[in-house]
């Protein structure tokens, strides 16, 4: 039977009681991340969404998107390996082994097609994919999808509109009870606006962001930093947690210094320094 406990507060003190894993001294001993997604509408998403990775931490990332939007990534992110999603038929070789070899796999940011996300993500199955990270249309085309094909370690980025479409209804007023629901229904750890909840009920509360952070580009960072967190090695609850967190406070940081006209790639460098300030 799913906890009907308070949330726990998610706070400045919680997180440094956890801690992060030693970095070690290379980049492969701080995880690798793949993120799928992208499209000729939101080419961007994919480049936000692996520098936040690299930005809490992670020691490599890799884009695998489609083939129309493939050439100029590498320019663009050089920091980045780049694999071609196939619009059908199987993944070729190098990118299943890219994907079997991640920490942990972002899906769904910057997709704009349901068929094609849809498609995609079940084409995903056939790789050997230790942490999984859905969010944006991805989170559109999840009800479909055998939950059973999916990884056991799944983490939901949603944001509010989302978590309705998850769930069917219209959230209520107790927003760690909906997450909790969603948590149970598709065996994942969640994340929605500084609530987190695991799939036996536990669940965590911070503050949620201000204003500034209602800005494009914003949740495909969120949903990076989530992903570089799993891929250090915390585990999906403290993964989504941190990551929700980091990026919250990183956007007060922001709108303290530029009110709320600051744009989504202005937050990528306050990811890091929000860690610094926690962990001192």
């Amino acid at each position: 039977m799913m906890m009907t406990s308070p949330a726990e507060p998610l706070t400045r003190a919680l997180l440094r009681e956890w801690g992060l894993p030693d970095p070690g001294d290379s980049k492969k001993s701080r995880g690798e991340v793949i993120v799928v997604g992208g499209s000729r509408r939101s080419p961007g998403a994919v480049l936000l969404s692996g520098e936040a990775a690299l930005r809490v931490g992670a020691g490599r990332v890799g884009l695998a998107v489609p083939e129309e939007i493939e050439p100029g990534l590498g320019l663009a992110f050089p920091e980045a390996g780049v694999y071609v999603l196939p619009g059908s038929g199987d993944l070729d070789d190098a990118l299943l082994s890219a994907l079997g070899s991640a920490d942990a796999v972002l899906f769904g940011t910057g997709f704009a097609d349901p068929d094609t996300t849809r498609s995609a993500l079940v084409r995903l199955a056939d790789a050997d994919v230790g942490c999984l990270v859905l969010d944006a249309f991805a989170l559109g085309v999840l009800a479909d999808i055998e939950r059973s094909i999916l990884p056991p370690d799944l983490i939901i980025n949603a944001n509010t509109d989302e978590a309705a479409l998850l769930l069917q209804r219209d959230l209520t007023d107790d927003r760690v009870a909906d997450v909790r629901e969603i948590a149970e229904r598709f065996e994942a750890v969640v994340h929605c606006y500084g609530v987190v909840a695991a799939p036996d009920g536990r669940a965590w509360q911070a503050e949620s962001g201000g204003p500034g952070l209602g800005t494009a580009g914003s949740g495909d960072i969120l949903a990076g930093a989530i992903t570089g967190f799993a891929a250090l090695g915390v585990g999906s609850e403290r993964a989504a947690a941190w990551g929700g967190f980091v990026h919250a406070r990183a956007g007060d940081r922001r709108q303290e210094a530029m009110g709320t006209g600051f744009l989504a790639g202005d937050l990528l460098p306050e990811l890091t320094a929000v860690i610094v300030d926690v962990l001192e």
